[in-house]
């Protein structure tokens, strides 16, 4: 867990279900976010960033809900591993619902407190335990079957002579450069035709240079004209 001063750094969740209850003059996420600073105040706990769901059913999936989803976004990139919410309810009405949006923090090594101090992480009701592990064989499932059918999808790709893998060529990144490289490359009228330096060094005078701002180096000269 990350801390500072003394104080873990925590993230609050608040969702309010109803458009009539969003607004100034509505208090269901002042209540929320009162309950999870109060907790936050007591044990111990800094909040450095809130997210919220704005009018989002309870029986909403988690992947649908944009500030879930910027929760998530935030909990990877900066290291915070606590989310605290008022109650259960917050991530859903709904039991399926509201496991699976715990499962996915769970997986990302998340501790989801409640404003009351309860962990929603542990439990040892059997139901919820046994979802949890239904809910993450599926998971791995449907991961296990999106990686087959993609690679399906390259080999079918594949099949028909396209780059499926690997760095762009320079062609796909730069066809104007292919383009004129290989009209360099042409024999002149006496049957000459130009080194691989010396096309280097007329790419080089229209703008075609390395990264370090240097002459292409004949092999890649040799690449452009050859495919």
């Amino acid at each position: 867990m990350t801390k500072t001063a003394g104080k873990t750094k925590a993230v609050a969740y608040l969702r309010t279900s109803s458009a009539a209850n969003v607004g100034a003059d509505r208090d269901s996420d002042k209540r929320q976010r009162a309950a999870c600073n109060a907790f936050a105040r007591r044990a111990g706990y800094e909040i450095v960033d809130e997210f919220y769901d704005a009018a989002v059913s309870g029986a909403d999936p988690i992947e649908t809900r944009p500030g879930f989803s910027a929760l998530l976004d935030r909990i990877e990139s900066n290291g915070v591993r606590v989310v605290i919410v008022e109650d259960a309810s917050r991530f859903a009405r709904a039991l399926v619902t509201q496991e699976l949006g715990i499962l996915a923090l769970i997986e990302r090594g998340v501790t989801v407190l409640t404003s009351s101090g309860d962990d929603l992480c542990h439990t040892e009701d059997e139901f919820k335990i046994a979802m949890r592990q239904i809910a993450g064989t599926f998971a791995q499932l449907e991961k296990t079957r999106l990686v087959r059918k993609l690679r399906a999808a390259r080999e079918r790709k594949r099949a028909t002579g396209q780059k499926v893998e690997g760095r762009k060529s320079h062609a796909e990144l730069n066809p104007d450069l292919v383009a004129l490289a290989r009209r360099l490359h042409r024999k002149d009228r006496q049957g000459n035709r130009r080194s691989l330096r010396n096309i280097a060094a007329e790419l080089a005078a229209q703008g075609h240079v390395s990264a370090a701002g240097t002459a292409l180096s004949p092999s890649i000269v040799r690449s452009l004209i050859s495919r």
